[in-house]
């Protein structure tokens, strides 16, 4: 149910709200999990390694759906801590305009150019028909991915995190079942297990319609909201887009890793699936904490709050760098016996790999830890120039570490691509947070006067002091 977060402890309340999103993604990479175990155990390694060959194509296109419709849900979370009903639906209509039309240009175009996507990124020839079945499903269900994100995104902008994990929840364990039985059941191979994972997410977006439709009167659109504005599409697009972007961009970084894996062979390609699949539990916990303090952060704007969300940053920080380090350390520790559930016996080299993928990548989530929180906190702020700079620096480091570094020491220096991208993101985000905060104490923010500013206003004279009584300044 909708929970206002400008209230209450800020650590707390981003604990509370971010605890739904860390279980969700876990369910969500261990039904991912459970594919590769699927696949890789029932099919063979290559039959893995054709699906792990597409992971990247996916992300480029599916992944500027996730970040858009993430985007277009913290307009609706700044007009609802503002306590703007009639806004939140004008937001919900735009936002739902937008993924509709999102999506139909997936389901359209992806298809025709997952084939020659494929081919162009040096795919093995004994790996390329299952991977196109593998792509072409995926984008064909383009649609339900895209609103089943949009829905969820808008549910947890209203302040309720744990809807959406229950039909996620439904969602993966209907997922799993399906996969199991189209795969092992009924030898359908990789097609059964991508159109499992179409079935499954039009199914979560039926439950989330049905949820609003009878629990949730804010997300209601009436007739009249329909009418959308052009400046509510641009103030959405203004959003969406750059995190969207983002995402591709970061998504490019990782298909020039996926073409010096493919020029390594299967072995190289599946044990960085199978190690991508094992790292995606951490990292999702992390950006799991990112995207609770974006919406902390946007609810707070638009109530006028920001005393709440410099603390809260600053408090989410420090969650953060915890949660990393006892991350890390399970990782580092007890990466091969994870990798070894994803592979059957005699692939030693293959968990070798993927093992030292994990050590590589465990030591530093420290760096990621607070990558995802600073950069949760601009664009819970609505800023999408930093951001989306972010995204290119990460696209830099991650193609400079598949060409030069994948060239001279093959696989080890591939691995070395993610780690200085968080490093070089975390450079860029630290200063330009620190510049936020500081604005947010000088400047209005919602109608809100901060003190320093009505100490200026009071010495200009009596029309600066009229300013101030039409002011609220926050308590603390």
């Amino acid at each position: 149910m909708p929970k206002v977060l400008t209230a209450g402890r800020p650590w707390r309340v981003i604990v509370l709200f971010a605890v739904p999103l860390l279980v969700g993604n876990v369910v969500q990479q261990l039904y991912q999990a459970a594919d590769a175990v699927v696949v890789g155990r029932v099919l063979g390694v290559d039959s893995l390694a054709a699906v792990g060959a597409t992971g990247a194509l996916l992300f480029l296109l599916l992944g500027f759906a996730w970040g858009m419709t993430n985007g277009f849900a913290i307009p609706t979370a700044q007009a609802f801590g503002a306590g703007d009903h009639a806004a939140v639906r004008r937001s919900v209509a735009a936002g739902t305009v937008l993924s509709a039309a999102t999506s139909a240009v997936l389901t359209v175009v992806a298809p025709l150019l997952a084939a020659p996507a494929l081919r162009l990124l040096h795919t093995p020839e004994e790996l390329l028909p299952e991977a196109t079945t593998f792509a072409v499903i995926s984008f064909l269900g383009a649609s339900t991915m895209m609103f089943f994100n949009f829905l969820s995104a808008i549910i947890r902008a209203i302040g309720d995190s744990r809807t959406p994990l229950v039909f996620l929840t439904i969602s993966c364990v209907l997922n799993v079942v399906l996969v199991v039985v189209a795969v092992g059941g009924l030898g359908m191979g990789v097609a059964g297990a991508a159109a499992s994972t179409v079935i499954s997410q039009g199914v979560s977006v039926a439950l989330c319609l049905e949820f609003v439709r009878r629990r949730v009167p804010v997300l209601h659109v009436h007739r009249e909201d329909w009418c959308v504005s052009r400046v509510d599409l641009r103030r959405h697009l203004r959003l969406g887009l750059p995190m969207g972007f983002q995402a591709s961009i970061i998504a490019i970084g990782t298909l020039a890793v996926q073409v010096r894996l493919n020029e390594l062979g299967s072995e190289a390609v599946a044990a960085y699936t199978t190690a991508v699949r094992v790292d995606g539990l951490a990292v999702a916990l992390l950006a799991s904490l990112g995207l609770a303090v974006s919406m902390f952060v946007a609810q707070n704007l638009g109530g006028g709050r920001p005393d709440r969300i410099r603390r809260g940053v600053v408090q989410a920080m420090w969650l953060s760098v915890g949660g990393s380090l006892v991350l890390g350390v399970v990782l580092v520790t007890g990466g091969s016996a994870i990798v070894g559930l994803f592979v059957g016996e005699g692939e030693q080299r293959v968990v070798d790999m993927a093992a030292h993928y994990l050590l590589v990548n465990g030591v530093l989530y420290v760096v990621l830890g607070v990558l995802f929180v600073l950069r949760g906190a601009l664009q819970g702020l609505g800023q999408t120039v930093v951001p989306t700079l972010t995204g290119v620096i990460e696209l830099i480091c991650r193609v400079g570490a598949a060409s030069v570094l994948g060239a001279a020491y093959g696989y080890d220096g591939v691995v070395w691509g993610n780690p200085l991208a968080w490093i070089g993101a975390v450079v860029l985000l630290v200063p330009a947070y620190v510049m936020a905060s500081r604005r947010l104490a000088l400047e209005p923010v919602a109608g809100v006067v901060a003190p320093r500013r009505v100490t200026r206003l009071r010495r200009r004279g009596p029309s600066a002091r009229k300013l101030v009584r039409r002011s609220r300044v926050p308590s603390a």
